[in-house]
Parts: structure tokens; C-alpha cells; sequence
């Protein structure tokens, strides 16, 4: 899809909506008779805020664009044409609309919005048939395709935040399929290719430039760790031992314990001393998981002292780059969840932000490397190169790790 002609697009930006609107479909039977009325979390959006800003975005990128052929040239502060919804901005600009003022925006109804995104994506489709075929003239048409999936996952996430219950389809689809457990694999060293080619179509601006990475011999993990494998830390007193955590990862879990406390990843409610059991609440409901699906749900700060106890480490997001270019063949298994890294998240040599600059440059420094993808991950979304990004103390998200030895 990176590549994508528009044909393919065009079919791709439906689907993405129809998914969209399916996604929020079940926000409507769960939260319409209460108004949509969620808590005000730092990790969640208003679901009706998070419905019009994908529409708002489009519009912004694409119908009110007046370089939209210009792809990355493209100025970000243009002055833009007036949106079709005269309010659009001050509900909408997430540039300029703080995450907590989103509670007390007085938003239009599920109607309204819903009719705002059928007219955007009708004005983007029109555009997008009379466009040119170069990677410049479709880059923002792709950026607000990979918007919309990314967001759909952010609803997906969102559900299992707020406990709500899903329809079996949905349930299904996102429920994490049993691992076939090899062993660790040894990856020989090379000089890696670090980055998104420059050919290859549309690339995210945190993917570039390609440079060269020399990458020691190394030794990673075939599959992600597993619920069995997690549940020996926890069973070794992995919670209570301040030697396996970073100094900030134990500082963390400390300020857990002035509320429910941490005896496991999020969301479990039971982690069994001899059973080896673990009880998640998924979507609502309490579930039993596999000892052979990966572990969910944990931070980075637990990533990282599962590996400090087992005597290991988080793999280099380059290591984990290169065993997913190389080794699928050979075993190594990814896209069940997104996987924390050892790597902060900072620019490649040569970085230049793209127009939509609030998508990496405010995160650097700050925020953790995952790599591969999840279960709610669209397909066309799922790339060795893609770098996804949080803050380390994030477990809401559809996470996991796997290790390397040291």
C-alpha cells in the first residue's frame, strides 16, 4: 500500500471508513444512551472527538490543501480553504485543541459527524480521481489512509481501556492466536540498510534517511515471551525484587502501590503461583489465557525487568529490523502484538520533518521504540519498517517484547 496507485487507494480510503464505522458502531451500542460520556483519561479520546478528527484530518490534508500535489514539499502553514464545517477547527485541530479540553467541547451528534466524514471522504475520492500517479501527487492520500488505520487501532485499544464488550466477530479477530514455540535464533552480523528506501513509495518522515547500521552477530527470540514465560517471573517474586527494575521502572511501580498495586501485566486479575494460569479481562469479561500466547499489557519498565531477571535484554530496534527482513523463514514470528525495544525513540541521521510535524519531532527523547504490529493492526499498515512509538510507561496498548541474550 505504501506504493499504492490510486485506484488502489481509492478502494483502501473505503474501506479504511467502512472500518471506522464499524469500529464506532460498537461505541454506539455501549455509550449512545449515556451521551458518550467516557472518563477523562490521559489515553483515551472522546470517541466523538476521535470520530470527527479523522474526517478533520482528511480534509485538512487533502480537500483544503492547496499543495496536497506537492507531498513532503508541501508547506505545513499554508494557508488552507475554509472546511466544509465552519467549526471543524475548533473541534477538531488537534494541533490546537489540548487533550484535555476534548471533554468540554461541545461536539455535534453521531448524525452530524457521521455525515461531515461521508462528505470528506466524497471530496477526498473526487480529488484523488483526478491526481497525478507520482509519489508526490498521492503522499497525502497515503498519509491519511495509514491516519485513519492507526486511529482505528486507537479505537480498538480504547474499547479494552474502558471495558467494553464487542460483538464475536470483533472479539474474535482480536484475540491473540496461540504461538508454535521455537528456539531462540542466532542472526548473523551484517551491515543493515537501517530505514525506509527511497524508492519504495511512501515512507513515515521518523523512516528516513536510509543509512548503513553494522549489526554484531546476535541472538534473539523466535516469538514473543509467553504468558508461561512471564508467569515465572511473576512466580520468582519479580514484582517485589527492586534488582531486576530501572531505577525510573521501579520508581513507577511504586506509585502503583499507593492504588491497586502491580502484581502483573494490566488487566490481569488473577497470575497463578502453581496453576501458571493467568485471568485477563479482555473487553469486559474475564478470560483465560493460553500459556503459549504472548504476554500483554505490560510497560516497558516490566519488559525490561523481565529480561533483567531472566538474564537477558530487550532486542536493538535494528536487531529486531534485521531478524524480521531475514528470519521469517526460518521461524521468526511477528504481528500479534507490538513489540517494546531497547531503542528510545530518536531521528536517523539526516532527519527532516514532514509537513505534518507534530507526528514525530515532539516524541524524540522521550518515548520507547515498538516495532512489528498487533492483532487490531490493519494489513496494509504491517511493515518491518514501521516504527510505532510510546512513552515507556504505556499498557494499554496491544504490547509485548521478546528478548536477546546479552
Amino acid at each position: 500500500m505504501r506504493g499504492a496507485g490510486r485506484e488502489l487507494l481509492s478502494l483502501a480510503l473505503m474501506d479504511a471508513r467502512n472500518h471506522t464505522l464499524h469500529l464506532f458502531s460498537q461505541y454506539q451500542k455501549a455509550l449512545e444512551s449515556s451521551g458518550f460520556v467516557v472518563p477523562q483519561w490521559p489515553t483515551i479520546n472522546p470517541p466523538l472527538w476521535e470520530l470527527g478528527h479523522i474526517g478533520w484530518f482528511q480534509e485538512w490534508w487533502i480537500g483544503r490543501n492547496m499543495q496536497r500535489s506537492l507531498g513532503t514539499r508541501c508547506e505545513p502553514a499554508h494557508a488552507r480553504l475554509a472546511s466544509i464545517e465552519p467549526r471543524a477547527d475548533g473541534w477538531w485541530d488537534s494541533a490546537h485543541v489540548p487533550h484535555g479540553a476534548r471533554w468540554d467541547l461541545a461536539l455535534p451528534g453521531v448524525d452530524e459527524i457521521r455525515a461531515y466524514l461521508l462528505d470528506t471522504l466524497e471530496g477526498t475520492l473526487d480529488l484523488l480521481d483526478k491526481a497525478g500517479d507520482s509519489d508526490d501527487a498521492l503522499y497525502f492520500y497515503r498519509l491519511c489512509l495509514f491516519h485513519e488505520d492507526m486511529h482505528g487501532e486507537a479505537l480498538s485499544h480504547t474499547f479494552q481501556t474502558l471495558g467494553l464488550s464487542l460483538d464475536r466477530p470483533l472479539l474474535d479477530a482480536f484475540t491473540p492466536a496461540p504461538l508454535t514455540l521455537r528456539e531462540p535464533m542466532l542472526i548473523p552480523a551484517t551491515v543493515w540498510q537501517m530505514g525506509s528506501d527511497p524508492q519504495a513509495g511512501f515512507a513515515f518522515d521518523n523512516e528516513k534517511r536510509q543509512h548503513p547500521v553494522s549489526v554484531p552477530e546476535f541472538e534473539i527470540d523466535a516469538q514473543p515471551v509467553t504468558w508461561a514465560q512471564f508467569v515465572e517471573f511473576v512466580d520468582d517474586g519479580g514484582y517485589d525484587r527492586e534488582e531486576f527494575w530501572h531505577p525510573d521502572g521501579w520508581f513507577w511501580l511504586q506509585g502503583l502501590e499507593a492504588g491497586e498495586g502491580r502484581r502483573g501485566p494490566r488487566y490481569v486479575d488473577q497470575i497463578g503461583v502453581a496453576s501458571g494460569a493467568v485471568m485477563q479481562t479482555r473487553f469486559g469479561q474475564p478470560r483465560r489465557m493460553l500459556g503459549n500466547q504472548s504476554a500483554m499489557h505490560m510497560s516497558w519498565w516490566e519488559a525490561d525487568a523481565w529480561c533483567r531477571w531472566a538474564g537477558r535484554r530487550l532486542p536493538a530496534e535494528v536487531e529486531w529490523e534485521v531478524a524480521a527482513h531475514t528470519a521469517s523463514r526460518r521461524g521468526f514470528r511477528w504481528g500479534d502484538v507490538w513489540e517494546w525495544t531497547g531503542t528510545t525513540f530518536r531521528p536517523y541521521p539526516g532527519f527532516v520533518a514532514d509537513p505534518y510535524l507534530d507526528y514525530s519531532q515532539p516524541w524524540f527523547g522521550t518515548h520507547k521504540v515498538l516495532r512489528g504490529a498487533s492483532f487490531a493492526t490493519r494489513a496494509r499498515m504491517k511493515s518491518p519498517k514501521y516504527r510505532n512509538f510510546y512513552l515507556p510507561d504505556r499498557d494499554d496498548i496491544f504490547c509485548g517484547f521478546r528478548s536477546c541474550a546479552l
